[in-house]
């Protein structure tokens, strides 16, 4: 194992009603709050209404900024970031999923400067405050609520690219699985695909941490467990309450302990069909890591092969792959572009270009060009 340092400062409050401590703890930070949500789901659920009654009960002066999209750009960090700025926000609280979390994160170290976000995203500038942020969580895929990792595109440049610091942890984070019950099933599926993502990128990364890799296989066994009764099932309780649990955990660094750094490749490839095509973040990883791992079979089949014999009895490396694949198509998450109405023969230069330009890959085993060709193909 390698060395590590063991960090998590995000006090995480999950259960039926934890929601109801909301106004307490965004009162320890100020009165003046920035509400940050999305399309507007929480109004249709009754949780906006929810969250309101409770900043009022807390006296808050609320500012809002909605319309966050699924894949979030950098415009609404900045014109959320400014509206805090003029409005003087003590404390920004987000309710949403990763991608209303993710752009708060961003908004919470842009609201004290006078440049866009963006600078933060291409590692221009180190943020030196940040605005302290409260997470309410209606969504179980990213892991946003107990990480420091951010999701933002840009799409006038075609990148979408990952950003963390200390400073970008939220304070506290609310999950109340009964939010993530109206979660339509196609997200739900992305939710779940997401998540197993975020543990495979930790198991192909560099360095050997065998309790991180049980971690692993522990949580993907819950996701595949849990998840197909879930999708027959979306308003469970207790089937929502076990994935947004394992989602968490996911990308919360308890897999990652031991090892040099994760992987990545996969989600790298994938955000650039989300910044080109719209593609769900979920869906995007559900096309890319069979095709990904098809293309590393000859350079790690031992790795693969262990996957699979503890995640599927299988013992051949194609075997577990074809498993991993089955499963995605079982809940209902896309495997190949075709799938997304996305032509290969129509779009392959675009994507080819956008890989090459974004200089897509991972931390452990890089990509070249070819590899961008055979993936291309393999994702067809």
């Amino acid at each position: 194992m390698e060395p590590f340092v063991m960090y998590n400062p995000v006090k995480l409050h999950f259960g039926r009603g934890v929601a109801d401590k909301l106004g307490k703890s965004v009162s320890k930070y100020g009165k003046r709050v920035l509400l940050v949500y999305g399309g507007g789901s929480i109004k249709r659920n009754g949780v906006y209404d929810q969250v309101m009654a409770q900043l009022k009960e807390a006296g808050a002066e609320v500012f809002e900024y909605s319309g966050i999209k699924p894949n979030p750009v950098i415009e609404d960090v900045d014109a959320a970031a400014a509206l805090g700025r003029e409005k003087k926000a003590d404390v920004i609280l987000a309710v949403g999923g990763g991608s209303v979390i993710d752009s708060a994160k961003i908004i919470s170290i842009t609201i004290p400067v006078g440049h866009s976000g963006w600078e933060f995203m291409k590692n221009r500038q180190k943020p030196k405050s940040a605005v302290p942020l409260i997470a309410v969580l209606t969504l179980a895929a990213t892991g946003t609520e107990m990480n420091r990792f951010a999701v933002v595109q840009n799409n006038a440049t075609k990148e979408k690219l990952g950003y963390g610091d200390p400073l970008t942890y939220p304070k506290e984070s609310f999950l109340d699985p009964a939010y993530t019950i109206s979660v339509p099933k196609d997200y739900t599926a992305y939710g779940i695909t997401d998540l197993i993502a975020h543990c495979l990128e930790a198991y192909f990364g560099e360095g050997e941490a065998t309790l991180s890799d049980r971690f692993v296989y522990a949580i993907i066994k819950e996701a595949m467990e849990h998840g197909p009764a879930l999708m027959n099932d979306p308003e469970n309780y207790a089937l929502r309450e076990k994935i947004m649990y394992a989602a968490t955990n996911a990308l919360n660094n308890l897999t990652s302990y031991g090892r040099k750094s994760g992987e990545w490749g996969v989600h790298s490839v994938g955000h650039v069909l989300s910044v080109l095509y719209d593609v769900p973040h979920g869906a995007s990883l559900s096309i890319v890591y069979p095709a990904w791992l098809k293309l590393h079979t000859p350079k790690i089949p031992r790795r693969i092969e262990t996957l699979g014999l503890n995640l599927f009895g299988v013992s051949a490396a194609g075997q577990a792959i074809h498993a991993l694949e089955s499963f995605f198509t079982s809940i209902g998450s896309p495997v190949r572009l075709a799938d997304t109405g996305i032509d290969t023969a129509k779009h392959g230069e675009e994507i080819f270009a956008t890989l090459v330009s974004n200089k897509a890959g991972g931390n452990y085993h890089k990509l070249n060009e070819a590899d961008y060709r055979g993936l291309i193909r393999l994702m067809g």
